[in-house]
């Protein structure tokens, strides 16, 4: 059986949002739900959520994991509730509908600069190497491959404002607005 720390980053990818049991070398086990696998090192970090307590974040180092099992799926709210501590508060601000119509704004952005992009609920997936989550910006974006992130994160930067058109658009509403202008003559 492979070890933990020879793994592939996508290997590491699938347990992200699940709660897992953690076991490392001492054969302790640690409990919680996983935010993110370091692609270098395999460090794993759970994060715990009590009610009516301090949320808790441990690393354990990927060269002490022996064996990480996983205990109850995540679900979207899981990884709502995990960001939350994260996350400014800021960024929970938006409405369902304000995150649907910036997750279409992105998936629009991505496409009009030709990158393949498809939605998986309420993820942006980029060619099976990147997810883009709620609320879509930038720091939203996650990927094992340091290169796509930083492109794609930049790509997001450059998002024009929803007062500003996404070329592409344009040529819509200018052929609606010739056509309107047209029919009043």
């Amino acid at each position: 059986m492979l070890q933990w720390i020879h793994r592939s980053p996508q290997h590491w990818h699938e347990f992200i949002n699940h709660e897992v049991c953690v076991t490392n070398r001492d054969q302790q086990r640690f409990e919680g739900r996983v935010f993110t696998v370091d692609p270098v090192s395999a460090s794993v970090v759970l994060v715990s959520v009590q009610e009516n307590e301090c949320p808790s974040v441990r690393v354990i180092l990927g060269h002490a994991v022996t064996d990480v099992q996983i205990l109850r799926r995540g679900t979207e709210e899981t990884e709502r509730q995990m960001k939350s501590v994260f996350l400014p508060d800021r960024a929970q601000d938006l409405s369902a509908e304000e995150l649907k119509s910036r997750r279409e704004s992105v998936r629009l952005w991505l496409e009009k600069n030709r990158v393949p992009v498809t939605e998986d609920g309420e993820l942006l997936c980029v060619a099976n190497a990147l997810t883009i989550s709620a609320p879509y910006r930038p720091g939203d974006c996650s990927s094992t491959s340091e290169i796509i992130l930083s492109r794609i994160q930049s790509l997001v930067e450059k998002l024009p404002s929803p007062k500003e058109n996404i070329p592409g658009h344009q040529a819509q509403l200018s052929r609606s607005n010739i056509t309107s202008v047209l029919q009043t003559q």
